[in-house]
C-alpha cells in the first residue's frame, strides 16, 4: 500500500512512496493538469422551441470537432496511445450519447447542460456495472469536459505544455491526456490513483517516462515545487537536495545510455535464450520496435483497425494493415492476437450493447459465438497478409476459457496454414494449460487480465491496486503452472502482459520457465540488458524466493536480494 514519509526538515526532504511503474529518474518543477472545466448550472434558461433544432446542431458540431481533434492526435500516435485516442474519439461520436443529449435539448435544456446530463447518465451506468466497464467513466468524463469547453468557449482541458521541462503530478489522468504527453516537456509523472496496469501506467511505459502511481500525500505538493521521481524505487522526493538529485538523474541517464548499446538477441549471462519481443498495434509501431532491436512481435493488437468504425473493415483493409506489421519483421516471429472486442472496447457491429456484466461477458473469442464470420474474415485477412509477405504468423485467441474453445480455434487457424495458440488470461485456462497444448502450438500469458480474474479485482481500481500488482505470488503461481505445462509438452510459453516490461520481474518470469517476454518497445532494451547480467540459476532462485512470499512488496524485495544484492 502507498504511504507517506514526511521527516522533519532537519532529517532531509519529504519522501512520498507509491508503486513503481517505469524505471528512471526525473527532477523538475511540478505542473498539474489544467484547472477543471466550469460546468454550466442546470438552472440556465430554457431553450425556446424555435431554437431547439439549432441547439442540437450546435451540440453535434461541438461533438464532431472534439472527435476530429482526438482522431487527429490518434493518427499522429502509435500503439496504445493511438488506441486510447481513437476510443475516446469514438465516445464523442457515440450515437447513444448524442441521442440522449438531443432528447434533453428537445425538452428545452441548453446544449452544454444536456452534454453534462447525458454524460452523467452514462457514467452512472458504467460505474454501476463495475469491472472493466467502470474503466470507461474517466473517458466519458473527459469527453464531457471537452464538449462543455467547446460549447461554452472555455479553453480545451488537458495537460499543460510548460516552457521548462517539468514533472507532472495529478490525482489521476484521463487516458487521452496521458496518450498526448510530450516527453520533451514532461520528464516524468506521478499520480495519487491508479495501479500498475492502469492506462496511465501502460502509456507511460510506451513513452518511456519515469512513473510512479498510487502515491500518498501527492495532493499536498504545490505547483512549482521541485520534485525527484524515482520510477524504480517508487518514490517522489519533495525539494530534494540538488546535488543528490542531479547525481541520481545522471546515474539514470547513464544507465539509459548503456541500454542504447543493446542489440539483442535476448539471453541470460550463461546463454539461456529468451526472446525479447514487442507489443505493437500498427505498422509504424512495428517498425519502431524493429529499430529498437526487438526480436519480433509477441503481441500484435489488431483492435486499432476496428475501433471508431460503424462497420467491420473489409478483409482487404485488414490484410493491408496486418501486412505492414509482418513486413517489419521478415522471417521473424510475429504473434497476432485476434480481435479482443467487448467489455471496455465495445464495437457497434460486434458486441451486445447492454450486458449486465460485460467484463465477464461477450469479449475476446466469445464474440465469435454471436458472429462466427467476423472471426473467419479476420483469419482470412491474416492469411492474405501472410501470403503477401511470404511469412507464417502465429495467431492467438484472447479470453479462451475451455479446451473445446482452443480446439475449435486451432482448427480454423491451421486450415489457413497459420500457427495456432491461445492466451492464458483466466484461471481455468492456466489450470488446463496442458490440455490446451494438446490442440495448440503455443501459449501466451496475459498477466493484466489474469491478475484481474485470479484475484477478483478491477485492475484500474486505485483501492485494489495491490491486488492486481503483477508481483502477486498467486499470479506467479499461475505463471509457473502454465510454464510447467509448456515444458512438459515441449511447446513455447511466453508472457505478453505488462509484467514483461519490468526488467526485474522479467528475470523472475524466466526463472519460472517462461521462454519469451513481450513488452512495450521502450522497455525492450531494459529487459534484454537486465537478462544479460544474470544466470538462469539466479533467475530460478529469485522465482523461488518470490513464490515463497505472501504479498507483492515482499516478492519484489526477495527477488531483488537474489538478483541485485
Amino acid at each position: 500500500m502507498s504511504s507517506t514519509v514526511s521527516p522533519p526538515a532537519s532529517l532531509g526532504p519529504a519522501v512520498l512512496t507509491g508503486t513503481p511503474v517505469v524505471p528512471g529518474a526525473a527532477v523538475g518543477p511540478v505542473v498539474r493538469p489544467s484547472g477543471a472545466v466550469r460546468l454550466p448550472a442546470e438552472s440556465e434558461a430554457a431553450v425556446p422551441q424555435a431554437d431547439r433544432e439549432a441547439e442540437k446542431a450546435r451540440y453535434r458540431a461541438a461533438a464532431e470537432l472534439v472527435a476530429e481533434r482526438l482522431s487527429a492526435r490518434a493518427a499522429a500516435s502509435t500503439g496504445v496511445s493511438a488506441e486510447v485516442l481513437s476510443t475516446t474519439a469514438g465516445i464523442a461520436r457515440d450515437r447513444a450519447l448524442r441521442t440522449t443529449a438531443e432528447q434533453r435539448i428537445e425538452e428545452g435544456v441548453p446544449a452544454a447542460v444536456a452534454a453534462v446530463q447525458a454524460a452523467q447518465q452514462f457514467m452512472d451506468m458504467f460505474a454501476a456495472l463495475g469491472g472493466l466497464m467502470a474503466e470507461r467513466v474517466p473517458d466519458v468524463r473527459d469527453v464531457r469536459d471537452r464538449l462543455v469547453a467547446e460549447l461554452t468557449g472555455q479553453g480545451e482541458p488537458g495537460i499543460p505544455a510548460p516552457d521548462v521541462p517539468s514533472v507532472l503530478l495529478a490525482e489521476d489522468l484521463a487516458p487521452a491526456d496521458t496518450a498526448g504527453l510530450d516527453p520533451a516537456r514532461i520528464l516524468g509523472l506521478a499520480t495519487r490513483l491508479g495501479g500498475t496496469t492502469s492506462h496511465t501506467a501502460i502509456i507511460a511505459r510506451q513513452l518511456g517516462l519515469p512513473c510512479v502511481v498510487g502515491v500518498g500525500g501527492l495532493d499536498d505538493v504545490p505547483v512549482g515545487a521541485t520534485v525527484l521521481i524515482d520510477g524504480e524505487q517508487g518514490t517522489v522526493t519533495v525539494d530534494p537536495e540538488p546535488a543528490k538529485a542531479r547525481a541520481q538523474v545522471d546515474a539514470a541517464r547513464l544507465a539509459a545510455e548503456a541500454l542504447a548499446g543493446y542489440r539483442g538477441p535476448g539471453r541470460t549471462r550463461d546463454g539461456r535464450v529468451v526472446q525479447v519481443l514487442a507489443n505493437v498495434q500498427d505498422g509504424a509501431g512495428a517498425r519502431a520496435a524493429a529499430d529498437a532491436h526487438a526480436e519480433g512481435v509477441g503481441l500484435f493488437r489488431t483492435e486499432l483497425a476496428f475501433l471508431g468504425r460503424a462497420a467491420e473493415p473489409s478483409v482487404d483493409e485488414q490484410a493491408t494493415g496486418y501486412a505492414e506489421v509482418l513486413a517489419a519483421f521478415p522471417g521473424r516471429k510475429v504473434v497476432v492476437r485476434t480481435l479482443d472486442a467487448g467489455s471496455d472496447k465495445p464495437l457497434a457491429f460486434a458486441t451486445p450493447p447492454d450486458e449486465a456484466n460485460p467484463a465477464l461477458g461477450v469479449r475476446g473469442l466469445r464474440v465469435a459465438r454471436r458472429n462466427p464470420r467476423l472471426l473467419e474474415r479476420q483469419l482470412d485477412a491474416i492469411a492474405e497478409a501472410a501470403a503477401r509477405t511470404a511469412s507464417t504468423p502465429w495467431v492467438m485467441a484472447p479470453m479462451v476459457a475451455t479446451v473445446p474453445e482452443a480446439a475449435g480455434f486451432a482448427a480454423a487457424v491451421r486450415a489457413r496454414g497459420l500457427v495456432p495458440g491461445v492466451m492464458i488470461e483466466v484461471p481455468s485456462a492456466a489450470l488446463h494449460a496442458e490440455r490446451l497444448l494438446a490442440h495448440v502450438d503455443f501459449l501466451s500469458i496475459g498477466t493484466n487480465d489474469l491478475s484481474q480474474y485470479a484475484l477478483a479485482a478491477d485492475r484500474l481500481s486505485a483501492d485494489l491496486a495491490e491486488l492486481t500488482d503483477p508481483w502477486q505470488p498467486a499470479l506467479l503461481e499461475l505463471v509457473a503452472l502454465t510454464a510447467g505445462a509448456g515444458r512438459r509438452a515441449g511447446k513455447p510459453v511466453g508472457v505478453c502482459g505488462e509484467a514483461a516490461a519490468d526488467p526485474l520481474l522479467g528475470c523472475v518470469l524466466v526463472g519460472l520457465g517462461v521462454g519469451s517476454l513481450s513488452c512495450a518497445t521502450s522497455a525492450v532494451a531494459r529487459v534484454g540488458a537486465r537478462l544479460s547480467t544474470v544466470d538462469l540459476t539466479a533467475c530460478e532462485r529469485a522465482a523461488e524466493a518470490a513464490l515463497a512470499t505472501d504479498d507483492p512488496q515482499a516478492a519484489r524485495a526477495a527477488a531483488r536480494r537474489v538478483l541485485v544484492g
